[in-house]
């Protein structure tokens, strides 16, 4: 992935600058907090923000200090790794990257596939070599689970080492330097029991003499592996979608241009296209570059940058947008942007920025998930602890279970993924339909907004008034009228001026300067022609000069009822006559403003035309409330205004008057004017100018923070419940324990499921015309919190079931109650009716003052023990009917008048199991 760069202006005496630097190593929101925290060390570093789900660090610093060296040394002392600095690349370069990036992503993800089946196989293996005798009737098989633990070791430690390294090492890496993350969590919780299983398969003696029970756990350090990296697969494919929008993008450029040269057409690749090129693009051809027509018509479908799939005509003197589709025509165009000076560059640009910024939402999650480590290692080491000093026999095994269990079902990477995949696949989805968004906390705003300001010029009305109405006072000529008023605003740069311009020259007139021309902001402008004084502009500018308007004011004023735009003409003091002008309403503008009231906004139009004229064109497109006459230096006071009777306000503008109102709003949204859809002063840039592109762009801003509550609230609601499950919880309700297996697949479910849930913004899609967008009703919102929920369902409904039918099993066996109590053994004799196959449950209590173990003799599964005053069970498989001996030992030796006889018969075939004692 590319490194972004950009100067982000002066706010210390030194010029800053910003990179996107990618990080290597991460693997939960711990290691997040590490790397911000290692490279706010580093002198010269002003802000850095470090994002999980891509992957990289978004960094602001002072290059006369801070140097890029010096930041990856300091993230590498922190145990990951910073990539070397890779210059912004063209569209098509960095699409070539992305492929190359992808392709080694792909070989990451089938590496961990195998490594998750080796795992999986190895651990399945093991349980079956030591639970399969349980299970099945197998009367060949005489091996005790003590007889294939050295096996099993040499099977599952190089496997464990091999297929778990990633976790091993990046622990490693970490606590070199103090730190702690998820991989601690894994690496401690998969060692701790493979060195108890060790110790039990070669120390068996002194596991013995310790009072400690012998039961080996190679399978649960294989399994707990598999299933963490069955769930790093899911999750590393669910993140590479995340991503998508910026793939289509990058996919969109096209990868060589036809340059016209001196009549011959030559085909060349895109990135050595220059500024000032001539580009033929045929019928069906993509757009190289952006640039304007010279020549030819055609239509050119721009869907896939702006949203909007009606193709727009094109002809000379129109831009036209690189990557964009030539439908029809064909066209000659000079190119103006090329490289990333582009407008797709710049949207991937944009889009890349706001994937790796933060929301504020995150900010807190980080904060909390920077402490959840320790605080994990804190809990597991407290569970082992009150287990080991109060739990029941055998609490050293029981204690080992409920801490191993702690450490892996606690996952701070679901808190870590919560927020930036979500704010990945919105924004990304926000690029597709032509809405830029420029981060988290725009999209934050957006949800709480109250009020809607849209400017009324280029948002509402088409931008491109059009003459309507010329009067001249009596003995002025239409035309003498019209040229004197082009002559001035010919240095005029309002719209409005344009237009008179504009049809003067439609009409034949020549249109020279004036002199002396002066503009006054929300008033006119004036000038000299041919040697007269003319001025130009609203009835106050011309009363201000002491000019009577007579009887062209209430022409003025029916005009404007009509919504047209009055401009007075005075020649040297004189009323001269009246040019009207009309803005045409867009089409849409109307169910772009039902849409804004539909999701509960007040709508307000914002203009400087007079209050008439405002108000006729509200009526036109269904507002009730206008801010008219409003020179463009105080539209930011009114949204002020606003701001202060407590309206969350948003401003919508084209970002050329109105900056400053966009900068004054809480959030602002700019009409983009084709290749320009950088406006820097908005929040979110509609690209193609559809005023629909509002309603949509706070709608999608309101599913996305509703997907990051519900993401937040599923990683913190699953970490609060299930530790206490893992501690001990589950025993106080069903007297077992959380097998460590199964806390390792809701570990990897919890990461998954938030990713996935993230990705169910792709569906998002921009409304049709005419389409009324509406507030999430109940229905949404229990489809939003059901989706995990529901996945949490089908995981308790999973466990919950294979736990019940164990249980039913276990307690349908025909049970041995047996006791031993100062050198007596009861009963002395046990009578079982019984087939070959069937499995047997003893209960063993020991009543006396010392450690007992219970066996049968011949049956090397039959073997369960006990500390003083406690109960511990077992069970084990009938082989063959007949007489055996029961006997109690210490250290492996029989205890003198601690022995009985299990005398086993075979089992009528219309009774049930049944137990004598005698």
């Amino acid at each position: 992935m590319a490194i972004e760069t950009k100067a982000i202006g002066t706010k210390t005496p030194l010029a800053l600058r910003e990179l996107s630097l990618p990080v290597t190593g991460m693997t939960c929101a711990s290691c997040v907090m590490h790397v911000e925290k290692a490279i706010k060390r580093v002198k010269g570093v002003v802000s850095v923000d470090v994002n999980l789900a891509t992957e990289k660090a978004t960094v602001a610093f002072d290059p006369a200090t801070a140097t890029l060296p010096s930041m990856r040394t300091a993230v590498e002392r922190a145990g990951y790794g910073l990539l070397t600095e890779r210059a912004t690349l063209p569209a098509a370069e960095e699409a070539e990257q992305e492929l190359k990036d992808e392709a080694g992503r792909g070989r990451a993800l089938r590496w961990t596939a195998i490594q998750a089946v080796a795992a999986l196989a190895a651990g399945l293996f093991a349980m079956a070599l030591m639970f399969l005798p349980h299970w099945f009737y197998l009367p060949w098989w005489r091996w005790s689970e003590e007889d294939v633990r050295p096996l099993l070791f040499f099977v599952a430690t190089p496997i464990q080492a091999w297929a778990g390294w990633r976790f091993y090492q990046a622990a490693w890496a970490a606590g070199r330097y103090g730190q702690t993350n998820m991989n601690t969590l894994i690496a401690l919780g998969t060692l701790v029991a493979w060195a108890y299983s060790t110790m039990v398969t070669f120390g068996g003696d002194f596991i013995h003499s310790s009072g400690l029970m012998s039961e080996a756990y190679f399978d649960s350090g294989l399994i707990i592996i598999a299933f963490m990296l069955v769930g790093r697969y899911l999750e590393d494919r669910a993140k590479s979608q995340t991503s998508g929008a910026i793939k289509k993008l990058l996919g969109l450029q096209p990868k060589t241009a036809t340059v016209v040269v001196e009549g011959e057409e030559v085909q060349i690749p895109i990135d050595r296209v220059q500024p000032g090129d001539l580009i033929r693009v045929r019928p069906g051809e993509k757009v190289a570059v952006d640039g304007v027509v010279v020549e030819g018509q055609s239509a050119v479908d721009e869907s896939m940058l702006t949203g909007e799939s009606v193709p727009v005509d094109k002809r000379a003197g129109d831009d036209v947008i690189g990557a964009t589709l030539n439908t029809s025509g064909s066209l000659i165009f000079r190119a103006t942007r090329v490289g990333t000076d582009t407008a797709l560059a710049q949207i991937v640009r944009l889009v890349q920025q706001a994937q790796g910024g933060k929301a504020p939402i995150q900010r807190l999650a980080d904060t909390i998930a920077g402490y959840f480590v320790p605080a994990v290692l804190g809990i597991a080491v407290l569970t082992f602890l009150v287990w080991f000093l109060l739990g029941p026999e055998p609490r050293f095994n029981l204690g080992l279970i409920a801490m191993v269990s702690v450490l892996i079902i606690a996952c701070p990477c679901a808190m870590g993924l919560a927020t930036p995949t979500a704010i990945m696949v919105g924004t990304g989805k926000g690029a597709e339909i032509g809405l830029l968004i420029r981060g988290g906390e725009a999209l934050e705003t957006a949800r709480r907004l109250t009020t809607v300001v849209l400017d009324k010029t280029g948002t509402l009305t088409q931008g491109r008034p059009i003459v309507t109405e010329c009067v001249p006072v009596t003995g002025i000529d239409e035309s003498d009228l019209l040229s004197w008023a082009a002559a001035v605003e010919l240095g005029s740069e309002h719209p409005l001026g344009r237009a008179v311009v504009e049809a003067a020259r439609a009409r034949g007139l020549e249109v020279g300067g004036a002199q002396n021309f002066r503009a006054t902001a929300g008033g006119g402008v004036s000038g000299m022609v041919d040697g007269a004084t003319v001025l130009v502009g609203r009835p106050g500018f011309l009363s201000d000069s002491g000019i009577s308007l007579d009887g062209l004011g209430s022409l003025g004023e029916r005009l404007a009822v009509d919504g047209k735009t009055p401009l007075y003409v005075a020649v040297d003091g004189r009323p001269a006559g009246l040019i009207a002008l009309a803005d045409t309403v867009k089409p849409e503008s109307r169910h772009a403003v039902a849409e804004l009231k539909a999701l509960g906004l007040d709508v307000w139009m914002l203009t400087g035309d007079t209050r008439a004229t405002a108000e006729a064109i509200a009526r036109q497109i269904g507002i009730d409330q206008v801010l008219a006459e409003v020179h463009p230096d105080q539209k930011a006071e009114q949204v002020r205004s606003l701001q202060a009777q407590g309206a969350v306000v948003a401003m919508v503008g084209d970002g050329v008057n109105d900056a400053p109102a966009l900068a004054q709003a809480d959030l602002g949204i700019a009409i983009g004017t084709g290749a320009d859809v950088a406006v820097e002063a908005s929040d979110i840039t509609l690209v193609g100018g559809d005023p629909h592109g509002v309603a949509a762009a706070i709608a999608l801003s309101r599913r996305t923070v509703a997907t990051i509550k519900s993401n937040l609230f599923w990683a913190f609601a699953y970490n609060v419940l299930l530790i206490p499950v893992a501690a001990g919880g589950l025993y106080l309700l069903t007297g077992d324990l959380l097998n460590p297996g199964l806390a390792a697949a809701a570990m990897a479910l919890s990461s998954v499921s938030v990713v996935t849930n993230s990705l169910r913004l792709r569906s998002f899609r921009r409304p049709a015309p005419g389409e009324v967008l509406t507030n999430p009703g109940l229905a949404d919102r229990i489809r939003d919190v059901g989706y995990l929920a529901g996945i949490a369902a089908v995981a308790i409904s999973i466990a919950v079931g294979g736990y019940g039918w164990s249980r039913s099993n276990a307690a349908a066996l025909p049970t041995i109650p047996v006791s031993a109590q100062s050198f007596k053994y009861d009963p002395a004799t046990v009578r079982i009716a019984a087939q070959p196959g069937d499995l047997v449950r003893v209960v063993f209590t020991n009543h006396d003052s010392a450690f007992h173990d219970w066996t049968v003799a011949g049956i090397p599964d039959a073997h369960v023990n006990a500390r003083p005053g406690q109960t511990a069970t077992a069970t084990f498989r009938i082989y063959a009917s007949g007489t055996y001996e029961l006997w109690c030992t210490v250290l492996g030796h029989r205890e003198a008048g601690m022995a009985g006889t299990l005398i086993i018969e075979p089992l009528p075939t219309t009774t049930n199991h049944y137990i004598e004692e005698e």
